[in-house]
């Protein structure tokens, strides 16, 4: 059993600058260097490998299964996920049914930086809150795509708008893993999200009028953007504080603030109707309103999205017992050590207290799977739409044909960030952020910042540093709840560029090649996110939140 050294170089910070190179030249190739995605990874994988190896002493057995693990979970379930997420949509397209949904958006507004808020924000917090894992990403970008939004621009918009809801996604699971992970009780936990976290969820939709239209989009319609955020956070607030858990909190706040956008619109609209300059004019969109469609008709257009997250909750609770051990479709799913790794690799102090082997089981869950409840949406979609089954092995084959390079970038990024997890690389990174002693809480984000760029997943972040960010707390005298809570907040903020996030939100848009754009315009609101979150947590520390 290979144990692992989190200070190579006896030098905890140069240890952890050589175990960040990964991650610095994924940035720098996809911003800098402009390279695509798929460039990028593989570099940065033979980085991850060779540092490993080199510095830190990974045998070549932990590196290769890190690879394996990397690849089998970036196909499934992210894969499976992001595949009929999309075939969703393209099935919808494929029906006809987008010229009812955009006609449907424009009878609330005609104004493209309130539909911004309806779809980015609002439905796009309810996707969040109901499967998680890059749905909302995907499905929100093509919706704005199919609005008349530049392809790039709108990945970028929907990957900001999950600001306010990627901590409580998938039915609070992040915020629940880390309350476990970290040993902290939940209700406490729930409650300390309200100061760290709120804030930002209240001005995430003021930040991206902004985006979309500068001054004049603050001065014309910030006071609604404000107002929507302000429903959605004040909502999600008082649940966290009253609830003590956040199973709810991506479900019922974003619903509110989407009726309160629409009950806005009803009495009021901009002054200035401001449109994209891809979208259609005023005029072209009069003319193709000009036909009405019936209540029935919006419903039935809308129907994939209901089909969607209907059966998404259906599969995140009654049915979750079903799949889980013992369950009465255990059976339908395929478990096995990854050859290697598991039970072969040890943590040490002061990750852990005790030398605790690394325990890493891949799940092949095949009906549990997220993805396989969008295949069951998917099916109900093509026996209730207007389309055939051959259309829609068509539209199938397509979407394999557009999101097959993503798929393999995803792979290749679980693939670094598995071989840095199994290395210790990533430990060693928060190690040296942990050194910090009593400026720890202004750096505590950052922590969780890396962790979801290189997992791409808020869980897996709170996986790797919840117990990590309690135990700090507690050798520095502050409290465990908000460095937890920290770590996830720190976390969101980095979904914005996570290489996973970018890739999905690409796909979406048939814009596979051009992750290194959508870096480039979305890594400046991350780290200005990501500086404000740190310096906001330090002085909750200070006054004892």
């Amino acid at each position: 059993m290979w144990s692992q050294v989190y200070d190579p170089l006896n030098q905890p910070i140069l240890s952890a600058l050589v175990a960040a190179i990964p991650i610095i030249f994924f940035l720098l190739g996809l911003t800098v260097l402009k390279l695509s995605g798929l460039k990028s990874a593989i570099i940065s994988l033979a980085l991850a490998v060779v540092i490993g190896m080199m510095v830190f002493g990974m045998p070549g057995s932990v590196a290769a299964g890190g690879i394996l693990y990397g690849f089998l979970s970036g196909a499934w379930p992210i894969g499976w996920i992001v595949l009929m997420a999309v075939w969703l949509y393209r099935l919808s397209v494929r029906a006809g049914n987008f010229y009812i949904v955009r006609a449907s958006i424009s009878s609330i507004s005609t104004d493209q930086r309130v539909q911004m808020l309806l779809i980015a924000f609002a439905f796009g917090g309810f996707l969040e809150g109901a499967a998680g894992f890059g749905i909302p990403i995907a499905i929100c970008a093509a919706l704005l795509v199919s609005l008349g939004f530049n392809p790039l621009k709108a990945s970028m918009l929907a990957l900001i708008g999950n600001v306010a809801s990627g901590a409580y996604g998938a039915i609070g699971i992040p915020v629940t893993n880390g309350a476990e992970k970290g040993g902290v009780a939940l209700a406490h936990l729930s409650a300390d999200m309200v100061p760290v976290l709120q804030i930002f969820a209240l001005l995430t939709p003021v930040l991206m009028v902004a985006i979309q239209d500068g001054l004049r989009g603050l001065r014309e319609t910030g006071l609604v953007a404000l107002a929507a955020g302000a429903v959605y956070s004040g909502a999600q607030s008082l649940m966290l504080a009253t609830m003590g858990s956040p199973e709810l909190v991506d479900i019922i706040p974003p619903l509110l603030s989407l009726i309160a956008l629409a009950l806005i619109a009803r009495v009021w609209q901009p002054k200035n109707i401001y449109r994209e300059p891809t979208a259609l004019s005023l005029e072209e969109l009069e003319q193709q309103g000009s036909e009405h469609y019936s209540f029935k008709q919006v419903m039935a257009a809308w129907s994939p999205f209901y089909y969607l997250s209907i059966v998404i909750l259906l599969w995140s609770t009654a049915m979750k017992p079903l799949f889980a051990v013992g369950g009465a479709l255990s059976w339908t799913s395929i478990t096995f050590p990854i050859p290697g790794v598991h039970l072969a690799v040890q943590q040490t102090a002061p990750i852990v207290a005790n030398p605790t082997p690394v325990k890493a089981v891949y799940t092949w869950q095949i009906l549990g799977a997220s993805g396989t409840a969008i295949l069951v949406a998917a099916l109900i979609t093509v026996l209730t739409a207007n389309i055939t089954w051959k259309q829609a092995g068509e539209e199938l084959v397509g979407t394999w044909h557009q999101l097959k390079s993503p798929i393999l970038m995803i792979c290749l990024v679980m693939a670094v960030a598995n071989v840095m997890n199994y290395g210790g690389m990533i430990s060693a990174i928060a190690l040296a952020l942990a050194g910090a002693g009593t400026l720890f809480p202004a750096f505590s984000p950052i922590v969780g910042w890396i962790g979801v760029f290189v997992t791409g997943s808020v869980v897996n972040n709170n996986t790797l540093f919840a117990g990590l960010q309690a135990t700090t707390a507690q050798q520095i005298g502050a409290t465990p709840t908000l460095l937890v809570a920290a770590n996830t907040a720190g976390g969101v903020m980095a979904k914005i560029v996570s290489p996973q996030s970018i890739a999905i939100a690409a796909a979406a848009v048939d814009s596979a090649g051009q992750e290194a754009k959508i870096t480039s315009m979305s890594i400046r609101y991350s780290l200005g996110l990501l500086v404000l979150l740190c310096a906001w947590v330090y002085l909750l520390s200070l006054v004892g939140a």
